[in-house]
């Protein structure tokens, strides 16, 4: 859906080379920057390990889909200036919210 609405994602997974056609990036450093937004759907105890790289690539915003809000993660990235959403990215597309 981010694809049909202008924008190209850019998967992070070390589990994989490549996800719908796109190439896989094993971790948040190794994406090509600048990175405007992460799109988190990782539940809390899976991202904690992820806040420092997170910060580190200074996306202009995170959006914690359903059931991935951290707190932790929120508080630090607004102190670095980074817009927290917590929200549906699919549900931002279709409203134009994104």
């Amino acid at each position: 859906m981010l694809r049909d609405h202008g924008h190209r994602p850019i998967p992070i997974n070390p589990a994989f080379d490549e996800i719908l056609n796109e190439k896989c990036y094993p971790t948040i450093a190794d994406a090509p920057k600048p990175i405007d937004t992460v799109t988190l759907y990782l539940g809390e105890p899976r991202s904690n390990p992820l806040i420092d790289e997170i910060i580190q690539a200074k996306p202009r915003r995170i959006i914690m889909n359903p059931g991935a809000e951290n707190p932790s993660l929120a508080e630090k990235a607004e102190k670095a200036g980074i817009e927290v959403v917590e929200g549906c990215t699919l549900v931002m597309l279709q409203t134009g919210q994104f």
